[in-house]
């Protein structure tokens, strides 16, 4: 059996892949979810990332929607206490910001909708600098303190917010962050590495990145001159011929090669072995999808082959 990983200082124990539940709902129906859902789950998984927010964006869609999915799932399978949930709140259209009234109402309809009784891992989604840290820190505490939630972590968020939020929760005693959950893999680096990754690795915070496969430009699929049917094509275009992109995946289409695995497994694996990475995000809105993302949990990369990634990367 894979060994699952802590997050932070809490007691939750993860897979090293968590598998992100953004497209349920949206390119993924009900039945291609749960067949996703179960895939993961049969492999050994116990990670799930989801948001109040997912999947707003679709038309006809108010946010919610892969919540539901998700407790549905846990509902016809019966397996709420085997696995981790984690979601976010502060970006779903009825209920923005982190002010401590919207926050509440929020967790407990992403309760109804998830069809259980607490939260494993609670995310703010996005800093809301309108709202000090001590009612931010306050509210979430609260939701620990009433057993709605099992621990908290914070995403989108500055370094200087973060510290801040830590410090506030040390002073007074109140639940603090175990887990930060920024924008990190090899085409997109500058977005952790530096000051937020030193807050993390100081405090003892897991890092859960998501983009993971930016947009799945490191599943390799992307190429110049190739067609890819996705809702996300156009979020990788920057990376696409580009310099970097390019070194990147030839740094990684010579690693796959050699080790007979698939592209967006050494994609994981590098993002896998940095300071502080607990888990990177990734999805799947098929089940064919799953055995790359899956793999991870059985590549350990050499320090040589890190080294060029990572020199590819720069």
């Amino acid at each position: 059996m894979t060994p699952l990983r802590t997050l932070g200082g809490s007691d939750l124990e993860v897979f090293p892949l968590a598998l992100g539940g953004n497209v349920f709902g949206w390119t993924a129906d009900r039945t291609a979810s749960f067949a996703v859902l179960d895939a993961y789950t049969a492999a050994g998984g116990n990670f799930i990332d989801t948001a109040d927010a997912y999947s707003h964006w679709v038309e006809g869609n108010k946010g919610g929607e892969s919540e539901t999915v998700i407790g549905e799932w846990l509902a016809e399978r019966g397996n709420r206490s085997d696995v981790v949930i984690a979601t976010k709140v502060g970006a779903h259209p009825e209920y923005k910001g982190l002010a401590a009234d919207t926050v509440k109402r929020a967790a407990d309809a992403s309760l109804r909708r998830l069809g259980t009784d607490y939260i494993d891992l609670y995310y703010t989604h996005y800093d809301d600098p309108s709202v000090p840290v001590e009612e931010v820190i306050g509210v979430l505490d609260e939701l620990v303190e009433a057993g709605k939630v099992r621990a908290i972590a914070a995403s989108n968020i500055s370094p200087e917010r973060l510290q801040e939020s830590l410090d506030f929760s040390d002073r007074e005693g109140l639940a603090r962050y175990v887990a930060l959950q920024p924008h990190y893999n090899l085409v997109s680096r500058d977005t952790y590495e530096g000051p937020l990754q030193a807050v993390a690795s100081r405090s003892g915070l897991a890092a859960v990145p998501y983009f993971a496969l930016a947009s799945g430009f490191l599943t390799g699929k992307y190429r110049p001159g190739a067609r890819v049917e996705s809702a996300r094509s156009s979020r990788v275009e920057e990376y696409v011929g580009s310099e970097r992109g390019d070194r990147v995946l030839a740094a990684l289409d010579t690693i796959a090669a050699e080790r007979g695995v698939q592209v967006a497994t050494v994609a994981l694996a590098w993002l896998a072995a940095q300071p502080t990475v607990a888990a990177p995000i990734a999805s799947a809105r098929t089940v064919e999808q799953l055995p790359a993302l899956l793999a991870v949990a059985d590549v350990e990369l050499t320090e040589t082959e890190t080294a060029a990634l990572t020199a590819a990367s720069a």
